[in-house]
């Protein structure tokens, strides 16, 4: 379990660190939000669920998307946006999807998944499958109407879900308690009658240990929905490839802490203890695999012109339409 925990860890630390140095050469077409800090949270959760099991996310996804075992070369590609990307090139970074592996989704807009995961684990429920959904959102969707409703129907009709807030203490520039009057966002979901646990230290094993938990008791049937806000930081720009301390909303003092108890540098020092667990031979095998994915974008083509009026929702009115006939 730790060698493949910290082979996820380093293996979307890699990528994203490849993403940012090639950003300002524009031959990524998107916009990027980075995960860079943030991995630990969807490294736990993912390495928690079954293949079988689906998550739904926000814009800042590329760490769940690779944790959940969304394709490489297809979601570089996409960045690209190349015709080979996950979505044709068409959703770029904040709109990526995989759903072989269980990735049925990520939006730009706020909030905008968390409804759409209850629904869908509402469906697994009706269909009387043990399959179960993981959400993922940030602090700031939170004060979304969305979130409310479906915290609320999710706890009603006690659906197969797992909340992942993400806590990285902003929304774009403005901390949470600029937003909200208090930090009592685990506090917020137990109101509708769910179990609701914090989880303090960006540490991918014990967020693994504590969802798992959850997942098997929900699949057991002895569980409604379960929420985790999960405390986080994100090291780079809300947007963008670079870091922002001299922004003025945050300094490097408050990040510092955070550098310190960095996962992917505490798993690499415990495998370095573990003679059975080569760190060398895993760091080797995801450095050839990124080669190999941001190749395959660069030698991929640019979709074609007649590509933009495909997978357009006229297309589904005019099929309905010809139907009718």
């Amino acid at each position: 379990m730790l060698s493949q925990l910290y082979k996820s860890l380093y293996r979307i630390r890699r990528v994203e660190e490849e993403v940012a140095k090639i950003y300002p050469t524009d031959k990524i077409k998107s916009p990027v939000h980075l995960s860079i800090g943030q991995e630990a949270v969807s490294v736990g959760v993912c390495e928690a669920l079954r293949a079988d099991d689906t998550v739904f996310g926000s814009y800042r996804s590329h760490a769940l998307y690779l944790a959940k075992g969304g394709n490489l070369k297809t979601m570089i590609a996409e960045l690209y946006g190349k015709a080979t990307g996950c979505t044709k090139g068409k959703g770029g970074s904040m709109h990526l999807i995989d759903t072989d592996a269980g990735v049925m989704g990520t939006s730009a807009v706020v909030g905008t998944t968390i409804p759409q995961s209850v629904g869908y684990a509402y469906a697994l429920k009706v269909q009387q499958r043990d399959s179960i959904v993981a959400s993922f959102f940030g602090d700031g969707a939170v004060e979304e109407g969305a979130f409310h409703e479906s915290m609320n129907f999710a706890a009603l009709k006690k659906v197969p879900i797992i909340f992942i807030c993400e806590n990285n203490l902003y929304a774009i520039h403005s901390h949470q308690l600029a937003r909200q009057p208090m930090s009592n966002i685990c506090e917020r979901a137990s109101a509708y009658g769910m179990q609701a646990e914090r989880i303090e230290n960006n540490n991918p094993i014990e967020i693994h240990e504590r969802v798992k938990g959850a997942a098997d008791e929900i699949r057991r049937g002895e569980s409604g929905p379960r929420f985790f806000e999960c405390m986080t930081y994100r090291w780079m720009e809300h947007v963008g490839p670079n870091e922002d301390f001299n922004a003025g909303y945050r300094s490097r003092n408050q990040a510092s802490p955070w550098f310190e108890k960095d996962a992917v540098k505490v798993l690499a020092e415990r495998l370095d203890r573990d003679a059975d667990n080569p760190r060398s031979q895993i760091e080797a095998e995801v450095e050839a695999e990124i080669r190999e994915a941001f190749q395959f974008a660069e030698d991929s083509p640019f979709p074609s012109d007649e590509a933009l009026y495909t997978h357009m929702f006229k297309e589904e009115l005019d099929g309905a339409y010809l139907n009718l006939r």
